[in-house]
């Protein structure tokens, strides 16, 4: 995207053909970030670093008490979704069971596609919309499951069906755009598969909060839209509805370790 009129461009433009403005490298090579075991595993941008550093922090939490309590009674412990538990006035859960996992084969395939879709809409929709659409469709997923009624339920694919939906709003807000067309089309696509992937038996997939965080995800980026080149009050705004979605998040993992020293004590 050119950097200052926001229009969709070729990589090797060097000079904006709709505005005539000189085009200096992305930003994703600028950090000199090249492709992993020849493109096998995707690159990804700060962001999302950190939320997957979150994750797999969370993941080794939960497998060193599993080892003592078992699967479930760990995951409960630090922060899953239950509708007695929510509606119950743990409301963090709602924020936390999005960084929890059950499993190797769980996290490893969530992990694998935050690295490509969170580098994708890291880069069209910058950091501080990224986080806000990632946070806000995990809680969105989340509410949507509980309300559905899901026994228990874990996992970053709320917040990555959030980023899938934000990819797809790009289509619509960017209409006239044939790339934005294009990345519509794509991740339609992936939001069908993933869809069409909870609806098999054998895997325990949470479609509820698949919906919830593709719709949440979706309408957050339609109203986000992408980022101005100059700051103005609307990119404040942002800025400061991610600082405090992180604020709440953090808050979120208190209470629950809060939580979990008082069900300790009992």
């Amino acid at each position: 995207m050119c950097p200052h009129c926001r229009a969709f461009i070729t990589t090797s433009d060097k000079v904006c053909p709709y505005c005539d403005t000189a085009v200096g490298p992305r930003a994703i090579d600028r950090l000199g970030s090249g492709t992993m075991l020849g493109g096998l595993i995707p690159t990804a941008q700060f962001a999302t670093v950190v939320i997957l550093t979150v994750n797999l922090g969370m993941f080794l939490v939960t497998m060193l008490a599993t080892a003592k309590v078992g699967e479930l009674n760990a995951l409960v412990r630090y922060g899953a979704a239950f509708p007695a538990g929510v509606f119950g006035g743990q409301w963090w859960r709602l924020i936390t069971a999005g960084f929890l996992h059950g499993g190797l084969m769980h996290i490893g395939f969530n992990m694998w596609a935050l690295m490509d879709v969170g580098r994708h809409a890291e880069e069209v929709y910058g950091s501080r919309r990224m986080v806000a659409i990632y946070l806000l469709a995990n809680i969105g997923g989340f509410a949507l499951s509980m309300l559905r009624g899901t026994m228990l339920t874990v996992g970053a694919s709320a917040g990555l069906f959030g980023l899938i939906g934000a990819m797809i709003a790009l289509g619509i807000t960017h209409k006239w755009s044939y790339e934005a067309s294009a990345i519509k089309a794509f991740y339609v696509r992936w939001a069908i598969y993933g869809l069409l992937w909870g609806l098999l038996p054998v895997f325990r997939v949470d479609n509820a909060a698949h919906l919830g965080g593709l719709a949440t995800g979706f309408v957050v980026a339609y109203a986000a839209g992408t980022p101005a080149q100059l700051a103005n009050l609307r990119e404040r705004v942002w800025g400061t509805i991610a600082a405090l979605l992180v604020a709440l998040t953090g808050y979120a993992f208190l209470r629950m370790f809060l939580w979990l020293g008082g069900a300790a004590a009992l």
